[in-house]
């Protein structure tokens, strides 16, 4: 169908729905969209069994994940700045090209699996002690500790497992080659399911380790999913042309290596302050109590699962628009903003669906677990406030990857990090400090932020300042 569109000046008459849009589109999108609906479903039940426990071990548990969700995000950064490069080298099929982004991956994911590990041996107890805050809601802050340390000591161990696969599947995803990837997941989220059954409550004869269990399990399900990844990439050469002699020397062009560290650098340091930026929310947060720290981790649980739409039509967008620029080049700017407000458009129509489910549950979902009332209770009008918001995110989310996949990745960096610590943190600040703000109406306050960035994507977008081909 036919969508006048006039934002800022911007496009008119985009052919927004048409069916070979969506079927291409959903085609890149869906494996993906499955891939981390499945991790993210089973994460939930992950909570949910560890949730079962007590709320102790269930906010020791959800500190540690907020924490490792920085250094997860790092990994994704780190790679995404190189990526960009392998998806334009895919769209003009120079093999040599992809081989030499994928040898900076790997050399990424070591550096930053030294780093991540050196970081939370030496500073984990003092990281996790920023959340821990009495207000006599349920939990105490030495059992949240005691069970944080020994699920984060567990949790290092996987680091290197995590890493590798993200700098094979980036690769592999760029060729369009979604389904690997995806089948690896289902196999480690299978994997982990049934550890988690067998170690958190000692089944089938396995002693009954919590939390520590609960991690164990998530370690052996990251080294099966590298093992299934590296046996499907070195197998299918005709499809991943760039394998063959991957590993015969680690040469990568100097002039490359520049242009990935100037353009992957801003990327890689807005993701670390993006996700630094998220955990020093959560802490101001924190400061109304344990009970809040609770009920925020039973509603971004239940949020996960539901985000997985924009989070997965983000990184189709990434993969589709940096194909285009290269295939088109930078002549093609008509066509490539089309793309773009189509992609745009189609994500945040998912996610109004995708909300309104979130919204139907979030009465339900708390009761799920072994707490108080009164933690039930903020987790389902936290829930409720994130289902609002969710399509200016999917919106924003949409934005940020296209103007990454031109290489604008200082722009990116503005737009994203700069933004949450410049807008988002210092609201959060104020009000968790110097007011008596309750947690819910703080928390949709910082969240309407976000509808400033609305205005600020669409002009970059309109603009065509991101269309730019690196390959030449």
């Amino acid at each position: 169908m036919e969508n006048s569109k006039n934002l800022n000046g911007g496009l008119s008459h985009v052919q927004i729905l048409d069916k070979n849009f969506i079927r291409r589109t959903m085609m890149i999108a869906l494996p993906i969209m499955l891939q981390n609906g499945i991790t993210n479903f089973v994460n939930m039940l992950d909570n949910i069994m560890v949730g079962r426990i007590g709320t102790d071990p269930m906010t020791g548990v959800s500190i540690v994940n907020s924490l490792l969700f920085v250094w997860n995000i790092c990994v994704f950064g780190g790679l995404s700045g190189i990526g960009i490069f392998t998806a334009q080298y895919c769209g003009k099929n120079d093999h040599e090209g992809i081989r030499h982004t994928f040898r900076l991956q790997i050399m990424m994911s070591l550096l930053l699996v030294a780093a991540g590990v050196a970081v939370f041996l030496l500073y984990g107890q003092s990281l996790i002690g920023l959340y821990l805050h009495e207000d006599g809601g349920g939990g105490s802050t030495q059992g949240t500790m005691r069970a944080a340390l020994q699920y984060l000591s567990v949790m290092c161990l996987g680091f290197l497992p995590f890493a590798v696969t993200q700098a094979y599947s980036t690769t592999i995803r760029s060729h369009g080659e979604t389904i690997a990837p995806m089948i690896a997941t289902f196999l480690a989220v299978g994997v982990n399911l049934a550890g988690n059954y067998t170690l958190i409550y000692g089944k089938f004869g396995a002693p009954a380790l919590g939390v520590v269990g609960a991690a164990a399990a998530t370690v052996i399900a990251r080294f099966v999913e590298l093992v299934y990844i590296l046996a499907w990439a070195h197998t299918h050469a005709a499809k991943l042309p760039f394998i063959d002699g991957a590993y015969r020397s680690l040469y990568v062009p100097g002039r490359l290596v520049l242009d990935c560290i100037r353009k992957g650098t801003p990327l890689l340091v807005n993701e670390a302050l993006w996700s630094g930026g998220q955990a020093t929310l959560t802490q101001c947060y924190s400061v109304r109590g344990l009970s809040v720290v609770s009920a925020l981790n039973i509603s971004q649980t239940i949020a996960n699962v539901f985000n997985v739409a924009f989070i997965a039509m983000g990184m189709a967008t990434a993969i589709i628009m940096g194909q285009k620029i290269g295939e088109l080049g930078e002549s093609h700017s008509k066509e490539l903003k089309e793309e773009a407000w189509r992609l745009t458009f189609f994500s945040v129509i998912l996610c109004v669906f995708s909300a309104a489910l979130m919204m139907m549950v979030s009465g339900v979902f708390p009761k799920i677990y072994n707490t108080t009332g009164e933690i039930r209770a903020l987790a389902t009008g936290l829930i409720l406030i994130a289902a609002a918001f969710m399509p200016v995110h999917a919106f924003n989310n949409a934005a940020y990857f296209i103007i990454r996949s031109g290489g604008k990745t200082f722009i990116t960096f503005l737009f994203d990090s700069c933004f949450c610590w410049a807008a988002s943190i210092p609201m959060a600040w104020y009000l968790s400090r110097y007011t008596q703000v309750p947690i819910l109406p703080m928390y949709a306050i910082v969240m309407s932020l976000e509808m400033i960035k609305i205005a600020i994507g669409s002009v970059l977008m309109n603009r065509g300042i991101w269309i730019r081909d690196l390959t030449v």
